[in-house]
């Protein structure tokens, strides 16, 4: 059922001749060459992207969070830690 007879090729075109107009299939197919040449370049950057982050990530040993600072001083049951006042 696809388009392997050159006939259904043809088909094909004449009726997007019919229904567009000979002027504007040109302009036509050429967006869509744009259109697609822009995208192929995004896919591509997009990889790229992907690959450099992939190969840093892998070159940079991960990073373990900071210890929190150990204190000595720690507030009696009945006190009020600093900075809070009375209410």
């Amino acid at each position: 059922m696809g388009l392997d007879s050159p006939t259904k090729i043809l088909l094909i075109v004449l009726i997007a001749a019919v229904l567009f107009g000979y002027k504007r299939l040109p302009d036509m197919s050429r967006s869509v060459g744009r259109s697609l040449r822009i995208f192929k370049s995004e896919m591509k950057g997009l990889s790229d992207d992907d690959a450099a982050r992939a190969e840093a990530a892998q070159k940079t040993p991960p990073v373990s969070p900071p210890a929190p600072p150990a204190t000595s001083e720690t507030p009696e049951a009945g006190s009020k830690p600093s900075g809070s006042a009375d209410v």
